[in-house]
């Protein structure tokens, strides 16, 4: 199991600096992976992460639980919260974890010695305990976990725009195989 230094440090290398989110984001990835019973960093299938916003935060989690957009063990659902829901694929269970409201004043406490906010939030994340800093929340999914993971290697074809759809994403209108934009739930629209 990989200590948080070294989680920070991996986080960093890519971000160029360690900031105080990154430092969240690894606490919650570890935090999460702890109550599913999971060693960090995960290996293999077994864990689904889901984000709920993007940046600095998604560069902790991701060093902590070692899962990727490409291994399809990591989504983003953009609600603008840092927050992440880890899901044990195989037993179906969900934790959801989020910093408590107060961590900001509650850092300053574990880092007296820093006078800037940032600084003393950088530090004092990595010193609170996890009982001060997050919540962890049981959670029950509204979508079964066989659709979010979906199977690898199955295709259609949308019978609007022709495009190939891929790992379960089609919706059917009309008895018609369409894609989420001709379905009219895409986010872009051609110009």
């Amino acid at each position: 199991m990989m200590n948080l230094t070294k989680i920070l440090e991996k986080s960093s290398a890519g971000h160029t600096h360690l900031c105080p989110r990154q430092v969240l984001g690894a606490r919650i990835g570890l935090a999460g992976m702890a109550a599913l019973g999971f060693d960090a960093p995960q290996r293999g299938k077994r864990l689904l992460v889901i984000l709920e916003t993007d940046g600095c935060f998604a560069d902790g989690v991701i060093a902590a639980t070692g899962a990727t957009v490409g291994h399809r063990t990591l989504r983003v659902e953009d609600y603008g919260k840092i927050a992440a829901t880890f899901i044990n694929v195989r037993m179906e269970t969900a934790v959801r974890v989020f910093p408590q409201l107060d961590v900001r004043k509650k850092a300053l406490q574990y880092a007296p010695e820093e006078r800037k906010h940032y600084f003393a939030q950088l530090i004092g994340y990595q010193r609170m305990p996890d009982s001060e800093l997050l919540t962890v929340q049981r959670v029950s999914l509204t979508v079964p976990v066989r659709t979010l993971i979906s199977r690898a290697g199955v295709r259609a074809n949308c019978t609007v725009c022709g495009e190939e759809i891929i790992n379960e994403r089609e919706r059917i209108q009309s008895d018609q195989v369409v894609c989420h934009a001709c379905a009219g739930t895409a986010y872009y629209a051609l110009v």
